[in-house]
């Protein structure tokens, strides 16, 4: 299986905020932008693995910015690091100003995806090979953020979390 680069799995979704899609601030619902990373992130996690994928957790999502009614919403999502039959995907949110065109990141999440066959059992996935600066950095941290995730889940116990133990431990 030829490893890939996150690049391969670059994904852009491009939408507009409906008046059905808002809250009474008439901004965004959450729920709704969580969907939509969704659908972005899978994209991008099918992308690398030309497989079919579900979402195994949603790891990280920060709300640092309403979504305006008639805001335009662009999410970017590509493959920071594969494991076995699991991946991370990293997103950005972007909304861009209605009248100068000027594009602001509203929020981010990171997902957690699982390449499947069509009986759901989960099977291999190609590697990534990161090639930016940025790309290498999410790859190292990805790690740590699943190991992270596995203590806190009680599937691997703490001690066993070695990416973790190095951030705590003096050289």
């Amino acid at each position: 299986m030829e490893a890939k680069t996150p690049s391969q799995s670059f994904t852009t979704v491009t939408d507009m905020v409906l008046p059905s899609e808002t809250n009474p601030l008439n901004n965004l619902f959450g729920g709704e932008l969580l969907a939509r990373m969704d659908r972005a992130a899978s994209i991008a996690a099918r992308r690398h693995c030309r497989r079919i994928v579900v979402t195994a957790s949603v790891n990280h999502v920060a709300f640092n910015r309403m979504v305006p009614l008639g805001s335009v919403v662009t999410i970017e999502a590509k493959v920071t690091r594969a494991f076995k039959t699991s991946m991370e995907v990293h997103m950005d949110v972007w909304i861009e100003d209605r009248e100068s065109g000027e594009k602001t990141k509203a929020n981010e999440g990171l997902y957690t995806f699982v390449a499947v066959d069509e009986t759901g059992r989960p099977v291999q996935i190609p590697e990534i090979v990161p090639e930016t600066k940025d790309e290498k950095l999410k790859f190292v941290g990805a790690l740590r953020r699943k190991q992270l995730s596995l203590v806190l889940a009680g599937k691997m116990k703490a001690k066993d979390a070695t990416e973790l133990k190095a951030l705590f431990e003096e050289d």
